[in-house]
């Protein structure tokens, strides 16, 4: 029977070490039940970060897959996919058609995705923007780097600084975003933002500018300065990191 602070912890009960029975043939208990115990107390005691991608996946796992080894399944969807941040971001059709990932699984996996950008969203809206910097960078790779599709976003500011709003103002094809800069201008005006930081992603992983990203911010410039709308930055983001428009000097 679990303690309190264990029953506090849902999906961790079956990672508890089940009381030795034995069997008519004389086996010894599934080996994967001792190795949960200890994962899920390595987890407590030292932290997520003393915890290489597969093994967090596995906790996840165990809410979902309460008996069995998962371990090969957690590797497995970690070899597919990247990285711990890849398989929670991957679409949910392609994670179900990996072997051994039950409908329950792919949903866990997306509920934990929608509450980490919550969670991203929710600190970058209590703070100033620009004195949080590495803040607006997590909020933007967590919300966007491991995305199939281009999206482009804006994040509307005060004078102040602080968030009026976050909006997705477009969404494209997996190497094209449509942008409209008289349509991003008139958005601002309406919601009487003093600044922007621009921000969309690119899913080939590299966020290098191209040349029709910085033709496209210029043009945004041009039309907001005379209005009174500045451009604070405009970031790219993807699996390989991130680019500052401004701090590359591009506008």
């Amino acid at each position: 029977m679990s303690t309190d602070a264990e029953s506090a912890l849902p999906g961790f009960d079956d990672a508890l070490p089940a009381r030795k029975t034995a069997s008519p043939a004389g086996d010894a208990e599934p080996h994967y039940l001792g190795h949960r115990a200890r994962l899920k107390a390595r987890f407590l005691d030292s932290g997520p970060e003393s915890l290489p991608d597969y093994e967090l996946l596995e906790l996840v796992l165990f809410r979902t897959l309460p008996r069995g080894d998962v371990k090969p399944l957690a590797k497995q969807l970690i070899a597919a996919f990247g990285s711990f941040a890849d398989v929670l971001a991957a679409p949910y059709e392609r994670l179900v058609e990996i072997k051994g990932v039950k409908d329950a699984t792919a949903t866990d996996f997306k509920v934990i995705e929608a509450a980490a950008r919550r969670f991203a969203k929710g600190a970058i809206g209590k703070k100033t923007v620009l004195s949080s910097w590495s803040a607006l960078i997590d909020y933007c790779r967590t919300a966007m780097a491991f995305d199939d599709r281009e999206r482009f976003r804006i994040l509307f500011l005060d004078k102040k600084n602080g968030l009026i709003a976050d909006e997705v103002q477009q969404s494209g094809t997996i190497d094209h975003t449509p942008v409209y800069p008289r349509e991003v201008v008139r958005r601002a005006l309406e919601l009487r933002a003093s600044a922007l930081i621009l921000v969309h992603n690119h899913p080939s992983g590299d966020p290098t500018p191209s040349r029709a990203d910085i033709e496209m911010t210029r043009t945004i410039v041009q039309i907001a300065k005379p209005l009174g709308i500045e451009i604070h930055d405009h970031v790219i983001v993807g699996r390989e990191g991130h680019a500052s428009f401004r701090a590359l000097k591009l506008f």
